[in-house]
């Protein structure tokens, strides 16, 4: 008796594979066992990245924060540590956001932990 094998759902999986390489060069698109490979790859490096972006983020907040706190007369270690001290909750990405397009606002929450 032959082997029998799901056609239909293989003939599937393939099917959403290759709509996955849609946009990919050369037979990276076309060819099963190449687009199958990249995609796995593909694959590998969003699902790690989605954790490495929160990291990126945070540093490029602490790079502003910063530079700003510096404008200010005093350190990101300094303004952070005074935040703390006197019980201020604002998280960096406010904190960042307001160094970036509201430095009045930036200078009074500085002023803040300062005094």
């Amino acid at each position: 008796m032959p082997r029998s094998r799901n056609k239909v759902a293989s003939h599937r999986k393939k099917k959403n594979f290759l709509k996955l390489a849609k946009g990919y060069w050369g037979r990276r698109k076309n060819v099963w066992t190449i687009a199958k490979h990249h995609i796995e790859k593909g694959l590998q490096y969003a699902y790690r990245d989605r954790r490495a972006k929160k990291r990126t983020f945070r540093s490029l907040w602490i790079v502003r924060i910063n530079a700003a706190a510096r404008l200010n007369g005093t350190t990101y270690s300094k303004l952070i540590h005074n935040l703390k001290e006197k019980n201020i909750l604002i998280n960096r990405k406010l904190l960042a956001y307001y160094a970036m397009n509201k430095p009045e606002v930036f200078k009074l929450i500085v002023e803040q932990a300062k005094s």
